[in-house]
């Protein structure tokens, strides 16, 4: 990577350290501050923010910081979802590549980018480095990590070291999301929230009040709601307005294991001084198995194929079917059998089946 001397030293200790977090069964929050600890002297960041993701849309549902004070997160919401930047999480993602700077980005005007004016720069800090953790085609999280303006941008061979962190951290962040025993299934029974357009709560119904503990950020924010709901709501309103947004359900797991579905929908203004106008309606409805039986099987690590045949087989097709409806001969059918039961864990399909089955009964 280029690095030499301590640097050299702290980068291959936290690639190390990185590579052995799949293996500990931590949570995402005890992730985050392992590889804080691990990135911090390899990386020399004086601030990260670090988000969990949901990894079918890739939409931020929750937001950890020891470092930076959230009491205007509200704003950094509302840029994320609205502002045409430099370097933005889904645009770093389309790149083909983990990390990127807003030095880089912006050819060395860090003032083009709207977001540096408005947060980065007002809080001391002159480059940012941000990095999205993608896995078995999911992307399970991202952070973005800060340096004050005296220490100048962050150089080359440090994106290329977050560009190798950000692979492993998505490995991780993966394999946390493997269901485990635990409670039984979550209340049926739909959340609703209506939200004002500060994405402030206006009136709830059902279990909402419950869930807003559930689905609580690990570090406290400006918002009257979690991070996954006003993001919810902020597409909502962009549809609205005929921007393009996510047009599917946003998937958010809470504390206990449980995988929840995100339904938001903005308000019709009626007149022109309605005072209902950007209200927003979040429903949240627990996960369907067509929504968490593809988030299982991505959690274990199967690539998109190996997701398509174990889908199949446990709705009961046998090899030819399942050679017949993917066009693939039975013989890469097999091969494809036997990488799913590696890293699932079983021998045999109806083993699969179960375990598959066993998990939609348990927290996710």
């Amino acid at each position: 990577m280029g690095l030499r001397g301590p640097r050299r030293a702290a980068a291959r200790a936290a690639i190390e350290g990185l590579r052995e977090l799949t293996e500990l069964g931590l949570t995402s929050s005890q992730i985050f501050r392992r590889a804080d600890e691990l990135l911090r002297p390899a990386l020399e960041f004086d601030a990260v923010c670090w988000h969990t993701n949901d990894p079918s849309t890739g939409l931020v549902n929750s937001v950890q910081s020891d470092d930076l004070n959230l009491g205007q997160f509200q704003d950094a919401v509302h840029l994320e979802v609205w502002a045409d930047d430099l370097a933005t999480f889904p645009k770093i993602r389309n790149s083909g590549v983990h990390a990127e700077t807003l030095s880089r980005a912006s050819r060395g005007v860090p003032q083009r980018s709207i977001r540096f004016r408005e947060q980065i720069s007002r809080h001391g800090f002159g480059d940012e480095l941000r990095a999205v953790f993608d896995a078995a085609g999911g992307m399970w999280g991202c952070a973005a990590f800060m340096r004050v303006e005296d220490r100048g941008p962050f150089p080359a061979q440090q994106r290329e070291l977050a560009d190798a962190a950000a692979k492993l951290l998505g490995q991780a962040l993966r394999a946390s999301h493997i269901p485990t025993a635990g409670p039984p299934g979550a209340d049926p029974t739909p959340a609703v929230f209506l939200l004002d357009r500060h994405n402030r709560p206006r009136a709830l119904s059902g279990p909402a009040e419950e869930l807003l503990s559930r689905l609580a950020d690990p570090s406290p924010t400006s918002l009257r709601v979690p991070t996954a709901i006003a993001m919810a709501a902020e597409h909502a309103r962009r549809a609205t307005h005929g921007l393009p947004s996510p047009h599917v359900p946003v998937r958010i797991r809470t504390h206990d294991g449980h995988w929840y579905l995100l339904h938001a929908a903005a308000l019709r203004e009626m007149l022109p001084a309605d005072p209902a106008a950007d209200e927003v309606t979040v429903v949240a409805t627990p996960a369907s198995p067509a929504h968490i039986v593809p988030l299982h099987l991505a959690a274990y690590g199967l690539t998109a194929r190996e997701q398509e045949v174990a889908l199949l087989l446990i709705r009961g097709a046998d090899t030819r079917e399942v050679a017949q409806r993917l066009a693939m001969t039975p013989y890469t059918v097999q091969d494809h059998l036997k990488s799913v039961f590696t890293k699932t864990g079983v021998g045999r399909r109806q083993e699969l089946t179960a375990l598959i089955m066993q998990a939609l009964n348990t927290p996710g």
